[in-house]
């Protein structure tokens, strides 16, 4: 299904104030190079100066409530997976957000190009997580970077605790060409593997098989390095310790009803996370995530980085 024949779509391309109903289900918000689902809370899509999509979708994407869209940058909360006894990934991917329209105490968005989101618990959240929670999103798209702040707050008379994913969909070229950096020599969970703990052994990581792995206390920036494209996301994470990387490779795509049996060649996820140690958060406390994506050319000598360029910044 195609962006635009998604269902109870919003369209917006000035202030945040007209929307436009066109299809019962889902809604987006149109921003100039990014497009916002009120369903989910999730970026759909972000696209260059040059009009090129930089976040991947499913050529079999679900549309539909109460289906979950896979592709673009999906919200996984209360729960990552099935580490809990809630739905997959838990519950704030597949509830209608709605416009917040007090996002304090973070200041004014007044660049067009920000959009603030809320999810309230609601009475059939506190069936199945009985907890009483603020989950507010902000979006924001400046220079070319691509910013999303995420902060929960406790409004339940009881602590409790919870875990978040930022799952980002990266649209890659082929994805036997790409490497990570960042990772090297840092523990991880394979889920693959019974989720059993390693050590990252290899100077970057490649890719020529399904691959599903946890990272433990990963650094604030983490790049993604497309040789074909000779293009490089740089990754900037804070509060947000984890990182997941995942394709499913060719037979988990073919088992995936909502992903094309080719579609993994043009994908990676590389999620920030909050999973090994969940946050807690006593009543009427807040938890505050931040999240940067931008992209920069790979000027490739002899099919390798100066990772210390891309992981730091340095010219």
């Amino acid at each position: 299904m195609m962006l635009m024949d998604c269902p109870e779509l919003y369209s917006l391309n000035q202030p945040v104030h007209l929307l436009r109903l066109v299809h019962k289900g889902c809604f987006k918000i149109d921003i100039k190079e990014f497009q916002v689902l009120l369903y989910g809370g999730q970026v759909v899509s972000w696209k260059n100066e040059r009009r090129e999509e930089l976040l991947f979708m499913s050529s079999k994407a679900n549309w539909k409530p109460p289906r979950a869209i896979r592709g673009g940058i999906p919200i996984c909360f209360p729960q990552f997976g099935n580490l809990g006894s809630l739905e997959q990934h838990g519950f704030a991917r597949n509830r209608m957000w709605s416009l917040d329209s007090d996002p304090s105490p973070l200041p004014p968005a007044n660049n067009q190009s920000s959009v603030d989101l809320i999810l309230k618990s609601t009475e059939e959240d506190l069936k199945i997580w009985p907890r009483c929670f603020e989950l507010r999103l902000r979006v924001t798209l400046s220079a070319g970077r691509l910013t999303l702040i995420p902060r929960v707050r406790n409004t339940d008379n009881k602590t409790f605790s919870f875990m978040f994913t930022l799952c980002n969909y990266f649209s890659v070229s082929d994805i036997s060409e790409v490497r990570v950096e960042g990772l090297e020599t840092l523990d991880y969970f394979d889920n693959l593997n019974n989720r059993q703990r390693f050590t990252e052994q290899a100077d970057a990581i490649t890719f020529d098989g399904e691959f599903e792995r946890v990272y433990l206390s990963t650094p604030t920036k983490i790049a993604i390095i497309d040789h074909e494209k000779k293009r490089t996301f740089e990754l900037w994470k804070d509060g947000m310790p984890d990182a997941v990387v995942w394709n499913p490779w060719d037979k988990k795509a073919k088992a995936l009803q909502d992903l094309g049996d080719e579609d993994y060649q043009s994908m990676l996820c590389v999620d920030s996370a909050v999973i090994e140690t969940p946050i807690i958060l006593k009543p009427f406390e807040e938890w505050k995530g931040r999240q940067e994506i931008s992209t920069v050319s790979s000027s490739c000598c002899s099919g390798q980085l100066d990772p210390r360029k891309v992981l730091y910044g340095f010219h």
